[in-house]
C-alpha cells in the first residue's frame, strides 16, 4: 500500500527530472575539471546520451539507480505496491537501455554508464572516467 495519496504520488513522480540532474551535473563538472569538452543530450544518437565526447567518439549515460535498476544497489529497490505496473515499466527501461547501448556500440561509440550512487564519490567517479577516457591525451 502506498503511504501517500494518488495526487501526491503523481506530483512527486512528475517532479523527477530527466536532464540536468544532480548526479549529471557532478559528472559534467568532474569531466570539465579533467579538461574534457563535451556536448549534452545529442538527440541524433540512440538513447540521447547525457554526455557526448565527439573527439573521443564516446558517450556517457548518467543513470538513476532506481529508474534504470542498478544491479545490487539498495536504491534500485522496486515498489511493493502496484507491482505489475512497476515491473513492466522498469523492465522496459532496462531493455531499452541495453538496446540503446548495443546500437551505439555497433556504430563505433564507446559507452560508459555512471550510476547515481557512483557519482556521490568524486574519487570513484574520477577512477571510472580515467579508466574510460585517455586522460593523458586531453588538454588541462
Amino acid at each position: 500500500m502506498d503511504i501517500v495519496g494518488q495526487k501526491v504520488r503523481s506530483r512527486m513522480m512528475a517532479s523527477v527530472r530527466s536532464k540536468d540532474t544532480k548526479p549529471e551535473r557532478i559528472v559534467r563538472s568532474t569531466l570539465h575539471s579533467l579538461g574534457f569538452r563535451f556536448r549534452l543530450h545529442k538527440r541524433k544518437l540512440p538513447g540521447v546520451p547525457d554526455i557526448v565526447l565527439p573527439r573521443h567518439h564516446a558517450v556517457i549515460f548518467v543513470h538513476g539507480c532506481f529508474w534504470h535498476q542498478h544491479p545490487g544497489c539498495k536504491k534500485a529497490k522496486r515498489p511493493t505496491s502496484n507491482t505489475a505496473f512497476w515491473d513492466k515499466k522498469l523492465d522496459e527501461t532496462v531493455e531499452r537501455d541495453i538496446s540503446n547501448i548495443e546500437s551505439l556500440q555497433r556504430d563505433g561509440w564507446s559507452v560508459l554508464v555512471i550510476w547515481e550512487c557512483q557519482a556521490e564519490n568524486i574519487d570513484t567517479l574520477r577512477q571510472l572516467i580515467a579508466a574510460f577516457l585517455p586522460t593523458n591525451n586531453c588538454p588541462h
